[in-house]
Parts: structure tokens; sequence; C-alpha cells
């Protein structure tokens, strides 16, 4: 495999859009690349996989800072793994509350249907649940 990509081939590598990479550049996630003479941008292995990293931190739903934080300290293997930690401990917290929240909102959504007589509008549960937030059971859900 060579060691010098153009960015299209980058985005085929590891399957991060055109775009996002020269947004992950102008925030400072990814070094800003080497030039040719022509001034496209060309980059190298060590790119590829901080773009791959990058991408996956993303997929599991770390913000920005995070990954900032993450690369900072991969770039540092023989510091502690505390920090690392802490913040993949923050995210599980984070996606534990999200499933709870969507758990209440699978719940309410079913006391609707369920309460639905299939009749005219007037009648409707579903109707009648939207307009007065106050008859929903599980308060605590959150809009996705």
């Amino acid at each position: 495999m060579p060691n010098d990509f153009a960015i299209g081939e980058v985005a085929r590598h590891t399957g991060v859009k055109v775009p996002t990479i020269r947004y992950y550049e102008q925030i400072g996630l990814l070094p800003r690349p080497t030039r040719t003479a022509n001034n496209r941008r060309v980059y190298d292995l060590n790119d590829l996989n901080r773009l791959t990293f990058i991408r996956h931190a993303r997929e599991l739903g770390f913000d920005v800072d995070a990954i900032r934080t993450l690369l900072a300290l991969q770039d540092q293997p023989q510091r502690s793994c505390q920090q690392a930690d802490s913040i993949a401990k923050a995210r599980l917290i984070d996606v534990e509350q999200r499933i709870a929240s969507l758990g209440a909102l699978k719940a309410e959504l079913e006391r609707m249907v369920l309460g639905c007589s299939h009749g005219r509008v007037e009648d409707c549960r579903v109707i009648e649940i939207l307009a007065d937030h106050g008859q929903c059971r599980h308060h605590q859900h959150v809009p996705a």
C-alpha cells in the first residue's frame, strides 16, 4: 500500500466523506496535510489510522471534545488510561440514560396505541395524550 493518498482515496479507505475530512482538519482533529506543487492534499498512513479512529469514536457517540482528548492520549501511549476509562464510562452512562428514556417513550407510545378505540378523532387517545402532556405516565421520555 502506498504511503501518499489523495483526499478521495482517504475517504474510500476510511469511510469518512471528503467534506468531513476537511472539517476535521479545520477543527484540529486531523493535522493539516502536506500539499503537492499543485496544492492538492496528500495524506499518509498515520492520517488514515487517525481518521479510522475518529470515525469509530463518532459511531460510538463520542463528542468532538472527547475524541480530541482520546486522540491526545493515543499519542502518549506511556500514560495511564484512567482518563480514557473516565471518558468511556461517561459515554456509557449517557447511553444507559438514553436507553431508559427510549424505554419510557416506547411504553408511552404503546399505551397510546392500545388506548386507541379506532373510532373518531374526537375520541382518539393518541390525539388526546399528545394534546395534554399531563396525561403521559412516563414524563422522563425525551424526543429523538
